[in-house]
């Protein structure tokens, strides 16, 4: 099985597509410590590889695609993609659902969606807080869901810092989170 990469109908520019490269070796290099199966990681970088695939499409193109109504629109590159991966025969729920809600938090994710969503925070070109990243980079192989949860504290803090109100899908995320500890 070769090693997934970015897909033909991915509309992205050169800034988005090295985000996306960012992405998946940061989930590779966490792959040598968390130690999944080949068939595993090949889920988690089929995630990858879709999360931001139509970051750059026209936005009547995502809402058309991702038969979703949120706020703001910048969220919708998400539905799409799965949307299209899923017609062009992606048929594992789960990865499905990491690339829909890769920006929200989903409470019914394995570990696929947790992946991404973390590393999709995490990839070293963003340009906040680097020490606190490159702390909580660290964190996913020594306590995978304290990392999780921090990560999406400082998710739910910075949509709240805009005041803009939570996707009930983030909201049913954040509060299994906090049930879980």
């Amino acid at each position: 099985m070769s090693e997934p990469r970015l897909p033909s109908w991915a509309v992205v520019s050169d800034e988005r597509r090295a985000h996306i490269e960012r992405v998946a070796n940061l989930v590779r290099a966490w792959s040598a410590e968390l130690a999944p199966t080949q068939e595993e990681l090949n889920r988690w970088l089929r995630a990858t590889y879709f999360h931001d695939a139509l970051k750059d499409a026209a936005s009547a193109r995502l809402r058309e695609l991702a038969q979703i109504d949120w706020e703001p629109e910048d969220l919708l590159h998400g539905p799409a993609a799965a949307s299209i991966a899923e017609s062009e025969g992606e048929s594992d729920a789960q990865v499905l659902d990491a690339v829909r809600y890769h920006s929200a938090g989903y409470a019914g994710w394995d570990d696929v969606g947790k992946v991404l969503y973390m590393a999709d925070y995490l990839e070293p070109g963003r340009n906040f807080d680097s020490n606190g990243r490159e702390s909580l980079i660290r964190l996913v192989a020594e306590d995978f869901e304290r990392a999780l949860f921090e990560v999406a504290r400082g998710r739910v803090s910075w949509v709240r810092s805009r005041n803009w109100p939570l996707l009930p899908e983030t909201s049913e995320f954040w509060n299994a989170l906090l049930e879980s500890r």
